[in-house]
């Protein structure tokens, strides 16, 4: 079955609040609109690469009823040192001690994104994973980035995109991912999956 793909006129559905994905779609020029959809992501058992690919079909299927004929996208991402999986802080400590997990090493960033078709149907589930450096951090720095609150919302305490950028040595994968959506396998999915003819949209 073929369906009309997004456009101006039927743009993509993000299920989600996440100001960094506006961000992101935005950036490249893709017609969507936001709907959030709440789910509850404690309970399930299950690895971090596939937790993540659950949690966003959950958050798209949420929408399948209150989207209509649009194609939905959910995504979820996750920050991952060894097998522990760092939310976001609730308070300074938590944030010091995801700060500290972090400092001087390697850990993985794993976003899973999910993409319906206009009859509600999953399309596309996918995960993608970036492995991301931090430098040895100092009590100092810490400290000093804790205070300007931006660890706070954000999966794994830090920001690569803002003030959080200064922490980070290398990375190896998607940059985007680490912001909260791997554009170039989005983009990729979205073609294949016939919700785009081609890209970039054209005026």
């Amino acid at each position: 079955m073929k369906f009309s793909p997004i456009s101006a006129a039927s743009p993509l559905i993000l299920a989600s609040a996440s100001p960094r994905r506006k961000r992101l779609l935005k950036q490249i020029g893709l017609p969507f609109r936001v709907m959030t959809s709440q789910v509850n992501e404690n309970g399930i058992d299950a690895a971090p690469e596939r937790l993540c690919r659950i949690l966003a079909e959950h958050k798209a299927c949420r929408l399948r009823s209150k989207a209509k004929k649009s194609w939905v996208l959910g995504a979820d991402t996750l920050v991952v040192v060894d097998e522990n999986v760092l939310g976001k802080p609730a308070d300074e400590e938590q944030a010091e001690c995801m700060l500290r997990m972090l400092s001087a090493r390697e850990h993985r960033v794993i976003t899973g994104f999910c993409i319906l078709n206009p009859s509600g149907a999953v399309s596309r589930s996918e995960s993608v994973i970036t492995t991301v450096r931090i430098k040895e951090l100092s009590d100092e720095e810490i400290r000093a980035y804790i205070a300007t609150r931006e660890p706070y919302g954000k999966a794994g305490g830090y920001a690569i995109q803002g003030i959080g950028s200064f922490m980070v040595e290398a990375i190896s994968g998607s940059y985007t991912n680490v912001v909260g959506l791997p554009l170039c396998a989005l983009i990729k999915a979205l073609v294949s999956a016939g919700a785009l003819k081609n890209f970039p949209i054209l005026p």
